[in-house]
């Protein structure tokens, strides 16, 4: 009898599990636990590391890891390059504490005014600037450059001790660009970069204008700190790592068919920076920085403090502040439209 026709005659049935359904043995269950308990340990571990390297940087300078590395972040910085205006001139400038690449984009009609200077965030470069470059050339000269110590085409020779030698690079750069009488424009971590350089060289910053300022008037939340580490873990995998770097970005979802976010990919899989942590400013340091100074920050996923860093920007003598509706740490290209109206006439209003 089968056991369909067992159970119509009434016979007792006993049934036997199949081995896929089966329960795993204890044994190996206990493998499996120790297995995932192993992976988690691993992880949190390279999260520390990362997050350490990230924010506190490695010994000596930043760095490719690799030649084929090096070679493949600048294929990918070559063709987000290419997305921008063509630059009137690009420089190689001798710095204390390394080589600095900038780009200058001028016209006859522009050569009088007063140079708009782009300070990029971390591995972002000059082509982060794609979206915004175009409306502040119909005003002004404009300078962007790679920062020493990060991604990009700049090289650094020189250990960067503190935020204050942040300070001394731009300022020698500036010097030999003509351009120590600025607007000075930063985002991210290049806000932080920019402060330093309003707090030690004032009077030659027309004005200041920081967007989505990380580490500049508050901490970022924790969860964004650990995504900004996860992200330069090198040898992660790239569905990892695309999360990461939309977790960072305030996106849905980091997407590689964008060239600079291809570019930034690169540079965060290849590149091990050596930068100064940046501490948020101190009742002192706001005081100093008495130019006219321009601050946006994200309504969610700020990277620079939300609502918190918004008040302690309210400090600043001449500060005009605002919190920008439906934006993230992505904020000077989700609001391009709104900076390209707001910072010419902020400029106007400083000069």
């Amino acid at each position: 009898m089968n056991i369909l026709q067992k159970r119509q005659s009434g016979v007792p049935v006993t049934e036997h599990a199949s081995p896929t359904d089966r329960p795993p043995p204890r044994r190996a269950r206990r493998i499996a636990r120790r297995t995932g308990i192993a992976l988690v340990a691993v992880f949190t571990v390279a999260g520390v590391v990362a997050t350490g390297q990230f924010f506190f940087g490695a010994p000596g300078v930043g760095h490719f890891r690799s030649i084929d590395g090096r070679a493949e972040y600048v294929a990918a910085y070559e063709k987000a390059m290419a997305a921008l205006p063509t630059p009137t001139a690009t420089h190689d400038v001798t710095t204390a504490f390394g080589t600095v690449r900038a780009y200058e984009w001028s016209s006859p009609e522009r050569a009088d005014t007063v140079p708009v200077v782009l300070v990029p965030g971390r591995s972002s470069g000059v082509p982060m600037w794609t979206e915004n470059l175009p409306g502040f050339l119909a005003h002004h000269r404009v300078l962007a450059f790679d920062a020493l110590g990060d991604a990009g085409l700049s090289v650094q020779g020189v250990p960067l001790a503190s935020t204050d030698d942040q300070a001394l690079w731009i300022a020698d750069a500036l010097a030999q660009l003509d351009a120590d009488d600025a607007h000075v424009v930063g985002h991210s971590f290049g806000g932080a970069s920019a402060a330093a350089y309003a707090r030690h060289f004032p009077d030659n910053v027309r004005s200041l204008t920081l967007l989505e300022p990380a580490l500049t008037f508050a901490h970022p939340p924790a969860r964004m700190l650990w995504w900004a580490a996860v992200s330069t873990l090198p040898g992660i995998p790239d569905g990892w790592r695309h999360t990461a770097l939309g977790k960072v970005g305030g996106v849905d979802d980091h997407d590689p068919t964008d060239d600079t976010a291809a570019m930034i990919e690169q540079a965060s899989r290849h590149f091990s920076a050596a930068l100064p942590t940046p501490s948020p400013l101190g009742d002192d340091d706001l005081r100093a920085l008495t130019m006219p100074t321009y601050v946006a920050i994200a309504e969610r996923d700020s990277l620079a403090g939300g609502e918190q860093a918004a008040d302690r920007a309210r400090e600043l003598p001449r500060a005009v502040v605002h919190v920008f509706p439906d934006t993230t740490h992505s904020l000077p290209m989700q609001a391009k439209d709104r900076l390209e109206v707001e910072l010419p006439a902020f400029w106007r209003a400083a000069e």
